[in-house]
């Protein structure tokens, strides 16, 4: 039996017509339409919806990892916060859907129709397929060299993702999470990154120049060759057992005036002159 036919949200009708390929009028499938103890129900991982008509259907946050969608109909469709990791979605129509916050690490878009399609904060990885000349870097998706300046990110939640190269250039991200992300080269010049985590990320070579750092972690971060010039503030920023900091890097950050550096992390309780202690 699969997962779609355990949920019982879909009628035998309305399953046997997704399995003809029929469209389902006003098929919802969202999790927040459901108490807490049936979420885990919203599974449709590695079902088969090859050329299902699911035009202008509401699957929010549902779970389709692995699914075979090739061919079938999406347009329209609230996507948002859909898990697709892995998922098959060649030649899938996804014009004029919404697919911000979906996960798309490992899914295969080629062939898909895209037009007026919304990427916002979807996260892709190095092994997601785009369709030919699509300019995903420019989507506002979220991955490996994506270009986001000025975007509007705070309290984000982007915990072990890759986002090498990436450009955050005077991005909002106040409260975002990059936890053992891979931002390799990253750059973050001029960003608010006020309360960021950056604990036990990879950052080598970063670029934290003009950036707000007030009590951001970067506790075990690897800030190997980072750049840390003229930094708008650091109030608050706890270094304890950061990786590869230059003397250099070090020095400018001690350069601020005291009432910074002895101000307290609210989570660390440890002051940036503390967390820089040799």
């Amino acid at each position: 039996m699969t997962a779609v036919d355990m949920d019982p949200r879909l009628s035998p009708e309305q399953l046997a017509a997704i399995r003809r390929g029929e469209t389902i009028s006003g098929l919802d499938l969202s999790q927040g339409q459901f108490s807490e103890t049936d979420l885990y129900q919203v599974n449709l991982s590695e079902v088969n919806l090859s050329s299902a008509n699911l035009s202008g259907a509401t699957l929010t946050n549902s779970d389709l990892i692995g699914a075979n969608l090739t061919g079938a109909d999406l347009s329209k469709a609230d996507l948002r916060g859909v898990d697709f990791s892995g998922a098959n979605l060649r030649d899938v129509n996804l014009s004029g859907a919404f697919l911000n916050r979906a996960n798309l690490q490992g899914a295969d878009l080629s062939g898909a129709k895209i037009e007026e399609t919304k990427f916002q904060v979807a996260r892709y990885d190095r092994h997601t397929q785009w369709p030919e000349d699509f300019n995903y870097k420019k989507s506002g998706a979220v991955g490996p060299k994506a270009q986001l300046n000025g975007a509007y990110l705070n309290g984000a939640s982007m915990r072990g993702a890759d986002l090498e190269e990436v450009n955050f250039l005077g991005a909002y991200l106040s409260g975002a999470d990059f936890s053992q992300a891979n931002l390799l080269n990253a750059s973050f010049s001029g960003a608010d990154l006020r309360r960021v985590s950056f604990a036990g990320a990879y950052m080598r070579g970063a670029r934290l120049n003009g950036a707000q750092l007030q009590s951001v972690d970067f506790r075990a971060a690897d800030l190997t060759n980072a750049e840390f010039n003229n930094i708008e503030g650091l109030a608050g920023a706890d270094f304890s057992k950061v990786q590869g900091l230059s003397d250099a890097a070090r020095s400018s950050i001690l350069s601020h005036p005291s009432r910074e550096l002895t101000a307290w992390n609210p989570l660390t309780r440890k002051t940036t002159q503390e967390s820089l202690a040799i």
